[in-house]
């Protein structure tokens, strides 16, 4: 043997080492998972643990240099040690390292053992012991290798006990004291040594001092752990008492092997990761109880036999199963009761086991003292059913699967099983139907799959249906899986059925959970968390939060993040089914009403928040039913929004196909700042579609006329801007009829900067002027402060600068006496485009920097990107093309993310320019063409326009002809929107001659 990681680290075949403390962890890291690759962060976190420096790799591959060179010196080859993108590894054989030969040995030992032959047994055991020089890599203070050497020590303890067991049965219990009792004083609370030491010296009469023996045991159990020994080496100090010595004076008859697990089916699909990693843990991290837990259906009981069959030979005494029945239509098993049974399949006879349930457990832990078994305890109630079932000692191996968490259980690494991914799914379906007939049909397969939700009982039940269907197509059964009675009714097969599966969990929950359940699939939302489930409950939260808790141990429900809750596709299918009864009609429309009002309530104090005073008169009144909800929503603000986005668009939906109409329109109207803010123009338009439909069937002409204004809103930011006229049109007739004066002032200045975009600015103008009027006769500073602001708006693009600046110095004034910062961010940015429009340049850069730093602060990307597009321009007249190149990228950026169109197509001729600055005519011409196209799609004449234009400075000294045509046309879009860049086109045309 070349290397010994027995004892301390050796290296060479004899006493020569590695003295470099860096290196020898390296070495020892290598050699503890030999023929593995060891990545290089595991390395990294083994020799610097919590302070790894910023040069770790390279000291990394500084070590492995020297333990190459150290090779050399000892005459091994240095290739010893490979290298991999992914890591490091040794490479040697089996018989080059202690701890392989010890393992082989002690497996050679154990197939003696089972086969009878106790003298075989214990020379190979001995030889195994032999090899050892100490504790595992002693002298080397890694956590990482401590921990993975603390696994080797505890094997050698295991062989050792092992060993006693053969040399108490060949009655060597003489020779066996003293070193018996030298391993109680080093590991006193090891219950398997101690009992072996009482054995040996019963065995020779001294029953005496084995009693002492107990009675220090127990005396150490009490201070040390507060416990009682466990009820092995309780029973067996009984038997000392009654003075049993032939417990340990005869040879028992040799141990037949038991063979009890199910078949592993032959079509075990995917799990490979989850695989390779139960088998890791148990091999290399010594986990002895391994729980598997999840919801119905998700494979539990067939990867745990799958990886009990993997690991069996490790196991070679007895490898039992046993169905607890925790969630099935007959009753848990009781542990007595379930012992009972392992031990029949362990071929202990009736009469033989006890009535008594203390001893019947005893008897169950003493019949298995000796086997290295492999335990498969499948569908577990609770961690009371199956903690009385659990072995002492290292030598077993516990697989403990159930519908629930286990969190009672004090021992045991749980690991929650999640469903197959999509290709998983669709290989098993293929697997169970047939994989050339799921090959032809991939669509259909995917979505047969996704219909399944990806779980296995699922996908089996389908495939089943296919395999005993064959003039099917794939198609058939996906479209049978949505239409009808929905995907529950279709997955069933025989006694067979997903919906008996998660009954069978859903029987076993209390009846609060029972209760809260179903309601929780009337969400529509993907996510949710504990305060709508609590809106749903009309429970407390806290009581809500003990009922969630119990759902998700239960997997009904799944926290997909800390506090957020989902349910799987078939569950909601499931407990929307459960909803569905004549009887509970009622119970489900309270449900959805308190549902919607929740995030009605939530949404407008979210709302109250952000919008600014003049739009705030108008949201809806509306009493909150759970106002101490509230607090944590209205606190995120558009955070809360952002993560709610698809369930608050749904619920627009649900309160229109379930007949609450004002509902339905008051919480578009909540949503509308929101989601024009955050550039959710879709959403915008459709929630808000909704709301109209369900404003006229109220009849409420207010409601049909904010519908109207807001949908034009959208519209509006889509360039859709004949559409937005039109809305905002009816909307100005329903307010002027029924005399609401804010709402037609505001629809009035809509109008104005509607009419502006679409190029008609003077009749833009005149919209302005009318609210003006009504102002000037009777208004306050709101309603005057938003009209600046959409008048400023309206002569920027009309290029008055001049008659623009006052309009924008008095918005100022008026926002910031107001106190309202979105207003103030608003003006600052205007009042810095006119400055330097006007050739004020110093004051502009100042203006639009302040205005740059507000926009951001209140999170408004189309401000952001209106002001860098401006100091872009600015860059560019500078001199600096690069770094306008740079501006005008992160305002397409916020535009794109705003939602607006137009926009988009001024960042990007903007963008055009200053890449033509950098010399990159190409690129710019790529540019300006896409601009024609979606300028020209969008109606969009003056971006057209720009985009004519900045062809024209592309090709003008290379095709020059082309460039005069496009100027042409530029030209006379320009004059027609009566907007002054045409002097710009005019002197371009003029300089081509």
């Amino acid at each position: 043997m070349r290397f010994g990681i027995l004892g301390p680290l050796r290296v060479g075949g004899g006493e020569s080492t590695v003295t470099a403390g860096r290196d020898r962890i390296v070495l020892a890291m290598l050699l503890l998972r030999s023929g593995r690759l060891v990545p290089v962060d595991e390395l990294v976190d083994a020799v610097w643990e919590e302070q790894p420096p910023a040069t770790a790799r390279a000291q990394l591959h500084t070590c492995v240099s020297r333990l190459r060179r150290r090779f050399a010196e000892l005459g091994l080859a240095s290739d010893i040690i490979v290298t991999d993108p992914a890591g490091y590894g040794v490479r040697i054989a089996p018989t080059d390292l202690d701890a392989e030969v010890f393992a082989r040995t002690v497996e050679t030992a154990r197939a003696a053992f089972t086969a009878g032959r106790l003298a075989e047994a214990d020379e190979r055991f001995r030889a195994a012991l032999a090899l050892w020089r100490g504790p595992a890599l002693g002298g080397i203070p890694s956590r990482s290798v401590r921990r993975r050497a603390q696994t080797l020590d505890e094997q050698r303890l295991s062989a050792l006990e092992e060993c006693v067991d053969v040399e108490l049965r060949l009655g060597r219990a003489a020779e066996l004291i003293e070193e018996l009792t030298e391993s109680v004083d080093q590991h006193p609370l090891r219950e398997r040594l101690r009992g072996q030491l009482m054995l040996a010296l019963s065995s020779v009469g001294r029953q005496a001092d084995a009693l002492a023996v107990y009675r220090e045991g127990r005396r150490l159990h009490a201070d040390e752990l507060g416990i009682e020994p466990g009820a092995e080496l309780q029973a067996l100090h009984q038997r000392v008492l009654a003075g049993d010595l032939a417990l340990a004076g005869r040879e028992p008859r040799p141990i037949a092997p038991v063979r009890s697990l199910p078949r592993a089916i032959g079509d075990f699909t995917g799990r490979q990761d989850t695989v390779a990693r139960l088998v890791k843990e148990i091999e290399e991290d010594g986990t002895r109880i391994q729980v598997i837990d999840g919801m119905a259906g998700s494979g539990k009981t067939t990867l745990a036999v799958h990886v009990a069959t993997a690991l069996a030979d490790r196991y070679p005494d007895a490898q039992l199963f046993i169905d607890l029945h925790g969630h099935s239509e007959r009753r848990p098993l009781m542990p007595t009761t379930a012992v009972a049974t392992l031990l029949r399949q362990l071929g202990v006879p009736a009469e033989r086991i006890p009535e008594d349930t203390d001893d019947r457990l005893a008897l169950w832990r003493t019949e298995l003292a000796g086997r290295r078994a492999l335990l498969v305890l499948d569908n577990a109630a609770t961690a009371d059913q199956v903690t009385p079932l659990l072995p002492n000692g290292s030598h077993c191996l516990v697989l403990i699967t159930s519908r629930r968490r286990l969190v009672g259980l004090d021992e045991g690494r749980p690991s929650s099983l999640p469903v197959l991914d999509a290709d998983e799914a669709i290989e098993l379906l293929g697997r169970v139907a047939g994989a050339e007939r799921i090959a032809a049909e991939p669509e259909a397969a995917a979505e047969v799959a996704r219909r399944c939700g990806h779980l296995p009982l699922a996908i089996r039940l389908a495939g089943a249906r296919l395999a005993h269907r064959p003039r099917w197509r794939v198609a058939d059964l996906a479209e049978r899986l949505l239409a009808g009675a929905g995907a529950l009714a279709e997955l069933t097969a025989g006694q067979r059925s997903v919906g008996q599966a998660f009954a069978l969990s859903y029987a076993q929950v209390s009846p609060q959970a029972q209760r809260l359940f179903p309601l929780l699939g009337l969400h529509p939302g993907g996510r949710l968390d504990s305060r709508v489930a609590a809106a749903f409950a009309e429970l407390p939260l806290a009581d809500t939060q003990d009922v969630l808790d119990e759902l998700v141990d239960a997997h009904l429900v799944e926290e997909a993040q800390p506090g957020r809750y989902r349910l799987h596709d078939l569950l909601r299918e499931y407990a929307r089914l459960l909803l569905a009864a004549p009887e509970r009609q009622a119970e489900r429309q309270a449900a959805l009403e308190r549902l919607l009002d929740y995030h009605l309530s939530a949404t407008l104090e979210i709302a109250r928040t952000t919008e600014a005073a003049g739009s705030r008169r108008n949201l809806p009144a509306h009493t909150a039913g759970r106002p101490d909800l509230l607090a944590v929503p209205v606190a995120e603000g558009r955070a809360w929004f952002e993560e709610n986005l698809p369930g608050l668009t749904a619920l627009v939906r649900v309160a229109e196909e379930e007949g609450f109409p004002t509902q339905c329109w008051q919480l578009a109207r909540a949503c509308w700042r929101l989601n024009f803010d955050g550039g959710h123009l879709d959403e915008l338009v459709e929630t808000h579609t909704i709301g109209l439909r369900a404003a006229e069937r109220l009849g409420d002409e207010a409601a049909v006329a904010a519908m109207l204004n807001y949908l034009a809103s959208a519209y509006f930011r889509l360039a859709r801007f004949p559409e937005a006229i039109r809305a905002m049109e009816v909307a100005l007739d329903l307010r002027r009829r029924h005399g609401l004066r804010g709402d037609v002032l505001s629809t009035l200045w809509n109008l104005g900067l509607s009419y502006s975009a679409n190029g008609d600015y003077r009749q833009g103008k005149a919209k302005f002027d009318e609210a003006l009027d009504m102002i000037n006769g009777q208004g306050d500073g709101d309603e005057l402060t938003n009209l600046l602001n959409n008048l400023c708006c309206g002569l920027i693009g009309w290029g008055r600068y001049t008659d623009a600046l006052p309009i924008a110095r008095q918005h100022l004034v008026l926002a910031r006496q107001a106190g309202d910062m979105a207003q103030t961010a608003h003006a600052f940015g205007h009042l810095g485009m006119i400055r330097h429009r006007l050739g004020d340049v110093g004051p502009a850069r100042r203006i639009l920097r302040l205005a740059l730093y507000l926009r951001r602060k209140a999170r408004h990307r189309f401000g952001e990107g209106e002001v860098l597009n401006e100091i872009g321009v600015m860059e560019r007249n500078a001199g600096k093309p690069e770094r306008a190149a740079a501006l005008h990228r992160d305002a397409l950026v916020a535009m794109t993310e705003a939602g607006d169109r137009i926009a988009q197509c001024a960042s990007r001729n903007l963008l055009a320019l200053a890449v033509l600055e950098q010399g990159d005519a190409a690129s710019a011409l790529d540019l300006h063409r896409r601009v024609l196209v979606d300028a020209g799609r969008l109606g969009a004449r003056y971006e057209q326009a720009m985009a004519l234009q900045g062809i024209a400075r592309c090709v003008r000294k290379t095709d020059p002809a082309s460039a005069r045509l496009h100027l042409t046309r530029a030209l006379s879009l320009l004059r027609q929107l009566d907007v002054p860049d045409w002097h710009e086109a005019e002197r371009l045309l003029t300089e081509l001659g």
